[in-house]
């Protein structure tokens, strides 16, 4: 047996579930459209053991969506998972976001690009094949209009995720698919996860950090006038 919670917070969806042998049994997830996860985030993981009649004592791992994404959003998904670990003694299982965001597609040939918005016109994107092998790893990326040239030559190519949205007026090639309303969800966790605690490929709860992939740039509040 093993029963699986977990948490995924990368974006502006904040996404809680339960899994038993990779099978899924409670999922909770909210997108308000803004970052709520502070406030969400312990109420939803109460929600799903509820919901799935357990405790977290009956919890044997956490598997958290480690990035990248939003700075504010992974801190909070981060900071939860190595406390409850900490906390009940169990291992933590971490997951590239883009990795759990091209999970969300179903293809039958063809790449898969998962793209979350760095602001401005850059993306933190990777490229999979139809059965969600990596094919290129993760990077920051600035889009235009030769970005993915290559790929798009040769497959149709899904482009999916909050940063997708704004290349679609940049990369305008006919092998391009848009996929809107598409965000890194605990619901597609489960078979990784599974796959990861059976193999015992577990992190270092004390030192283990998210995958920010970048600096975090603190922006500057504009004064009200």
């Amino acid at each position: 047996m093993s029963t699986i919670l977990h948490i995924e917070t990368s974006t502006k969806n904040c996404s809680v579930s339960i899994a038993n042998c990779g099978e899924l049994i409670s999922l909770k997830e909210i997108n308000t459209g803004d970052y709520s996860h502070a406030e969400m985030l312990h109420p939803l993981i109460n929600k799903a053991l509820q919901e799935s009649k357990l405790t977290i004592k009956d919890i044997e791992a956490i598997a958290v969506g480690k990035g990248p994404g939003s700075y504010t959003g992974l801190r909070i998904g981060v900071s939860a998972a190595k406390g409850l670990c900490f906390a009940n003694d169990i291992p933590l299982i971490s997951i590239n976001s883009l990795e759990i965001l091209a999970q969300t597609m179903n293809i039958d040939s063809g790449l898969i690009i998962p793209m979350i918005d760095a602001r401005r016109m850059e993306v933190y994107a990777a490229i999979y094949d139809k059965n969600y092998n990596s094919v290129r790893e993760t990077k920051a990326e600035i889009i235009d209009s030769q970005s993915f040239l290559d790929e798009l030559q040769n497959h149709t190519v899904y482009f999916l995720g909050d940063g997708a949205k704004k290349c679609e007026e940049i990369i305008l090639h006919e092998n391009a698919v848009f996929i809107e309303n598409a965000f890194p969800s605990a619901k597609e966790m489960t078979t990784i996860s599974f796959h990861k605690f059976k193999n015992k490929t577990t992190e270092d709860v004390a030192y283990f950090e998210p995958f920010y992939l970048k600096d975090f740039i603190a922006t500057q509040e504009k004064k009200k006038i």
